[in-house]
């Protein structure tokens, strides 16, 4: 299987995998796959991966898009991380199967190397951050992985793989990077190309960048009229980073939905083989990643994590008017969200989206003055979700009560029907309406009615 450097050296994806350390991506030499390696690898791993369906979504009309969905979160381990962990697995020689491989992988890459070690009989040794979510601990565990917990964050998890990878001989498998984890992501460009022929343009979730540059090659190469649009999240824009210098910068990264996208620093190769098939990169907000990831549970009934709602949230959030009424298809690439944040991602997509609102309300706590304001609000169609009575902090006279409430409305316009009926209440109010950011929505207003 054939790989091209920079300098057009030549050499096989199979030597790329290497014992001893992360010998790929600290590389000086960019390795840029060919499509002969992605077709390659299809038939690699077609004895051990899904061909997901890639259908049209329900939430065409609210795009204006014409879009279709390829559901790689309906993969075993539920997410698109198989196709380029199986692929690299078998391509080991027979040495490196016997040793077994490592990686550092917060979730998705770990779970997919565990999974398929497991079939193909590789021992598989995994560092994971301190704080990975225990659900995806477990299951590696399951998948009879020797795990181990290490570091604060992914970068001292990985710093230490590759130090146990060179004591013990292991081979380092980067799940970002690696030429051959390239190929097999870009199996999902061949099955999308078949599957929608007459694809306008394909929006792909970007973290490390093999996803992207894989499913690119593959499109490009079949379809060169085809828009390949990369999308990270604005908490850690790595990938911009790199596209505009040309080369691989670490970045500053903040929490995110999309933390399967936080990657601060792209690879080398991924980033090599990009430049010359994406045709944009941009990043989009958390609000609009939750947001999306809301949508997709209520219109698609489907569970996917941040980084695979990562492409809607650039829909929904009006980035690319240039495919308005064009044919799209929007990669969703995992589902392995933990329940507690899935939980927190749907109030935040409410909260966005206007249908959850917080404000503060100020009334005669004299009979019948909280009774007015909840009756304003069930006459608005309003759930209160939570209400919280302050007395001693109330600058004003001694005989008022303040009301931090959260209100739930099937309306979108939540925010301005509060707006509006509070100034309906015939008693002294001053309030304060919130956005999602905290910030006050309506200046402080006090009147008196009656």
């Amino acid at each position: 299987m054939s790989a091209i450097t920079d300098d057009s050296d030549k050499d096989t994806a199979a030597q790329t995998v290497q014992s001893g350390g992360d010998s790929v991506s600290k590389s000086k030499r960019p390795v840029r796959i060919t499509f002969e390696d992605v077709t390659a690898a299809s038939f690699r791993v077609k004895d051990g991966i899904v061909r997901t369906v890639c259908e049209r979504s329900q939430l065409s009309g609210i795009t204006g898009m014409e879009l279709y969905f390829k559901k790689e979160f309906m993969q075993y381990t539920g997410s698109f991380k198989e196709r380029g962990a199986r692929n690299t697995l078998k391509q080991l020689s027979k040495t490196q199967t016997e040793t077994g491989v490592i990686a550092a992988s917060a979730g998705n890459h770990a779970l997919a190397l565990a999974y398929h070690g497991k079939q193909l009989g590789v021992s598989v040794t995994v560092v994971m951050p301190k704080l990975a979510p225990i659900m995806k601990v477990t299951a590696c565990r399951d998948y009879e992985a020797n795990v181990i917990l290490f570091g604060e964050h992914i970068g001292e998890s990985k710093d230490y793989a590759t130090k146990l990878g060179e004591e013990k001989g292991l081979t380092y498998i980067n799940g970002y990077d690696d030429p051959a984890v390239l190929a097999g992501q870009g199996t999902i460009g061949l099955e999308v190309i078949d599957q929608v022929p007459d694809v306008d343009a394909v929006v792909v979730p970007v973290g490390g960048g093999g996803l992207l540059a894989g499913i690119a090659l593959a499109v490009k190469t079949l379809k060169p009229d085809v828009t390949v649009i990369g999308v990270e999240s604005e908490n850690c824009p790595g990938f911009s980073a790199a596209w505009k210098v040309g080369h691989p910068v670490k970045v500053p990264s903040m929490p995110t939905l999309a933390d399967g996208l936080a990657v601060p620093m792209v690879g080398g190769n991924a980033l090599a083989t990009a430049r010359k098939h994406v045709d944009k990169v941009l990043t989009v907000s958390e609000n609009y990643i939750a947001i999306a990831i809301l949508r997709l549970v209520e219109h698609e009934k489907a569970v996917v994590e941040g980084a695979g709602a990562a492409g809607l949230a650039a829909c929904v959030a009006g980035l690319l008017p240039e495919l308005k009424g064009k044919k799209v298809v929007i990669i969703l690439c995992g589902g392995n969200i933990d329940t507690t944040v899935l939980g927190r991602c749907l109030e935040r997509g409410l909260a966005a989206d206007g249908r959850l609102c917080r404000f503060v309300v100020r009334v005669k706590d004299t009979p019948g003055g909280c009774a007015e304001l909840t009756r304003i609000l069930a006459d608005m169609g309003a759930c209160i979700k939570d209400i919280f009575h302050e007395r001693a902090w109330v600058y004003s006279d001694i005989f008022s009560v303040e009301g931090e409430i959260l209100e739930n409305s099937v309306a979108s316009n939540s925010l301005s029907s509060v707006s509006v009926l509070l100034h309906k209440m015939p008693l002294l109010c001053v309030w304060r309406l919130f956005r999602l950011d905290n910030m006050y929505l309506c200046k402080t207003a006090a009147f008196m009615r009656g």
